[in-house]
């Protein structure tokens, strides 16, 4: 295996919500991009307007590592969560979509960076900020 170096990042053009629904085993629409069903109810990340109530998260998406680079998504939460940015991650079979809270974005990109990652930012609208 190897083990990940600085990464590429990129802000993803959507801003999402993350939902709690506790007596919930599906959603009862499809507008979703990533469900997690536990024992205390579905998690349900989903795009939400660019204007709105409510939590909002940024999401942050790599280059493909694959199931067999290991170390890719501690070498970016972990410059977060020494930065006390809190985190929600989705994972693919490719890469993760990290989602950081909206109004720390452009902290959380600056933290990455330092980390020695690339983020692309040509996403990042002043709205998000």
């Amino acid at each position: 295996m190897s083990s990940p170096a600085a990464q590429r990042l990129g802000v993803v053009p959507s801003v999402f919500a993350v939902q709690h629904l506790p007596q919930a085993t599906f959603p009862e629409d499809d507008d979703w991009i990533a469900l997690v069903r536990a024992p205390e109810g579905l998690t349900v990340v989903r795009e939400t307007w660019p204007t709105g109530s409510g939590d909002r998260w940024i999401g942050l998406y790599g280059e493909a590592q694959g199931l067999n680079v290991s170390g890719t998504l501690a070498a970016v939460v972990g410059p977060l969560a020494d930065a006390a940015i809190t985190v929600f991650v989705a994972s693919t079979f490719h890469a993760d979509l990290v989602l950081v809270p909206e109004p720390r974005i452009e902290e959380a990109v600056a933290v990455l960076e330092q980390a020695g990652h690339r983020v692309d930012t040509k996403h990042l609208r002043r709205a998000d900020v």
